[in-house]
């Protein structure tokens, strides 16, 4: 599984191997930089070239990335929807399920609280990785917390996703072949009443006298 927190400058990425309710296991962290000085076209390059070593060389079942939302810094919030939109081309382009999560929807899921800080989410994340300290930057951290908490939500998630498809082909109106078919499987109706007895044929002999 893995996570990456996007960002133009530090783009977070952390790799967890796991199941839930089970004991988690780190398999690499980092941080894919580029220049702020550098072009944006050079500075996106950078950030696809990192993000395709990661998935090189660990193979990750799904991707996680972080949803883009609204900040007041309208400058950071376009640099961090380019590099999302990298990662989310890297993953595609490999066939490879991606997964978007708010930062409120990850801190829940790690800490229990959506309005943890960023000190609470690397504290969580270290324990529950059996890590000797937290992973830095923050970046690194809040990459390796969206990866737990696709771990952990994913299972939920599908059983609901089952349960709607189930129910959207039980209630969904049926089509007049598909009625016909179903008609048809069926075989024909064979009737259960009781055949009229044949009627007695005239005696020829009956009312002649000797």
């Amino acid at each position: 599984m893995l996570g990456v927190d996007p960002g133009l400058t530090r783009c977070g990425v952390g790799v967890v191997e796991g199941v839930a309710g089970r004991p988690l296991t780190m398999l690499g962290v980092g941080v894919v930089r580029t220049s702020a000085d550098a072009d944006l076209g050079h500075r996106l390059v950078a950030v696809e070239q990192g993000l395709e070593r990661w998935l090189d060389e660990h193979r990750p079942e799904f991707v996680a990335v972080e949803r883009v939302f609204s900040q007041h810094n309208v400058r950071t919030v376009m640099g961090t929807a380019q590099a999302s939109a990298v990662a989310l081309l890297c993953a595609s382009r490999r066939g490879i399920p991606v997964a978007l999560y708010t930062p409120s929807e990850v801190k829940a899921a790690v800490t229990g609280s959506g309005r943890a800080d960023k000190a609470q989410v690397g504290a969580m994340v270290t324990r529950l990785l059996r890590l000797d300290a937290p992973p830095k930057p923050a970046d690194a951290a809040d990459a390796l917390a969206l990866a737990i908490c696709h771990i952990w939500r994913a299972p939920a998630q599908n059983r609901l996703q089952q349960a709607a498809a189930l129910h959207a082909s039980r209630t969904a109106p049926r089509t007049p072949a598909a009625r016909t078919a179903a008609s048809r499987a069926s075989g024909p109706r064979t009737s259960t009443a009781p055949h009229p007895s044949p009627s007695p044929s005239p005696d020829p002999l009956k009312g002649r006298t000797a």
